[in-house]
């Protein structure tokens, strides 16, 4: 490892104190809420045992999904290992919400890959919402990246559309990550304009990172999967969604069958779904951590980065732009080196279902595709940007990141820099 790598990295870590203080103080507080919410519901030991077959009388599932209403901030939840991720969890409330004729709105602009082949925008897919008859519709972000409010306003008048979907996290995107205080801005002018619709907010990568969620500022649905935040590195698969208690009826008739809905589920290990939830805010400031000294490394390594070291944080995910597909090859081959588990496999590009380029992921991790534990991908098109996120311990990720410079620096996509 060359020694001013080092160098760099522990400058930056030295640079960016005052934003990890402020990812503390977050943290601090959403472990009182979490712990409060466990304390309230009153759990128990009794609640973590398994249940088969069809799962009847589950309590263990039923007070875990009590926990995710009431921190999340939904009168219900649907917790469920059945739910096979975040993109999964988007479509079936999408689907159970809408019918033929009724029209979907995205306020941010084009959803991300894999929901915008669940609506049909690309090349036909078996069951997509446009081979159901639901109509689909989007409002541009101003110049800015950001939601326009008076775009939202008319198209939410114009269209009265059933549901908005308000994407938190960038995908992959350049455009910023949504924070509460824009959230609840969004849902307002949405409201103002048509009550009828329904705010649905793709929570993935953001959940915990501020004191305050989406379901808490007015949000109808909030989705997401728990491998990634809500998790908390041990949960093992799995979805949420919480909400109105009416539209959590109609989407868990969705997950299951009319006339059945909730009630049906067998669920094992939910220790450590509880455990994970529990320890939920602790992760994911560990990785917070680790994405504010990673654009504070890389930015003095000469690239661009999103969010800048000391902009306040909104989800996990760091953005370096690194304008070759060579350096962004690197840097996932290297991250991968840097990993607890396949740590000497070497990461290719490939298509992946869902995406219209190709992909290179990068992330060895106990559980697969959990993006909280650490983990690097990006498509294979300009600006040639990495997604970093995760990192279940900063010491972890620190590594992770010298590995990704190093292999970057032994191909000659960077140059040697020293204060």
């Amino acid at each position: 490892m060359a020694s001013w790598l080092v160098e760099r990295l522990e400058a930056a870590e030295i640079d960016s104190r005052a934003t990890i203080a402020a990812v503390n103080d977050v943290c601090s507080r959403n472990h009182i809420k979490v712990l409060r919410a466990f304390q309230d519901i009153g759990v128990n030991e009794y609640h973590f045992q398994d249940s088969t077959g069809y799962g009847y009388g589950d309590l263990g599932r039923s007070t875990l999904e009590r926990l995710f209403a009431g921190i999340f901030g939904g009168s219900a939840a649907l917790v469920r290992p059945q739910i096979v991720s975040g993109t999964h969890a988007l479509a079936l409330a999408i689907s159970a919400l809408l019918r033929p004729g009724d029209i979907l709105l995205s306020v941010c602009g084009r959803p991300y890959d894999t929901l915008a082949t669940v609506i049909g925008l690309g090349p036909r897919v078996a069951g997509s919402l446009k081979e159901w008859g639901i109509e689909y519709a989007e409002v541009p972000l101003d110049a800015g990246g950001r939601p326009d409010l008076a775009k939202i306003s008319e198209a939410v008048t114009r269209w009265h559309p059933r549901v908005c979907l308000i994407q938190r996290s960038r995908g992959y995107t350049l455009r910023p990550s949504l924070g509460i205080e824009e959230i609840a801005r969004i849902i307002d002018t949405i409201k103002g304009a048509y009550r009828e619709s329904v705010c649905l907010v793709d929570n993935c990568y953001g959940e915990l990172v501020e004191d305050r969620e989406p379901g808490e500022v007015g949000a109808d649905l909030v989705v997401g999967s728990l491998i990634k935040n809500p998790g908390g590195g041990l949960a093992p698969g799995g979805g949420y969604i919480v909400g109105r208690e009416e539209l959590l009826e109609e989407v868990a008739a969705r997950l299951t069958a009319p006339g059945l809905g909730g009630e049906l589920g067998a669920f094992t290990e939910k220790r450590l779904y509880y455990q994970g939830l529990y320890l939920a805010p602790l992760v994911v400031r560990e990785a917070l951590t680790g994405a504010v000294v990673a654009a504070a490394f890389f930015r003095e390594l000469g690239f661009k980065v999103d969010p800048l070291p000391g902009e306040r944080r909104r989800d996990i995910v760091q953005c370096i732009i690194l304008e070759k597909k060579e350096a962004l090859l690197a840097f996932c081959r290297g991250l991968q080196r840097g990993c607890p588990v396949e740590a000497d496999t070497v990461p290719e590009p490939a298509p992946l279902p869902g995406y219209e380029d190709q992909v290179i992921m990068a992330g060895g991790s106990f559980i697969q595709g959990s993006s909280i534990e650490i983990s690097a991908d990006g498509p294979l098109r300009p600006p040639y940007a990495v997604f970093f996120q995760g990192g279940l311990a900063y010491p972890y990720t620190r590594v992770a990141l010298l590995m990704a410079a190093q292999e970057m620096l032994d191909t000659g996509l960077i140059q040697e820099k020293r204060r």
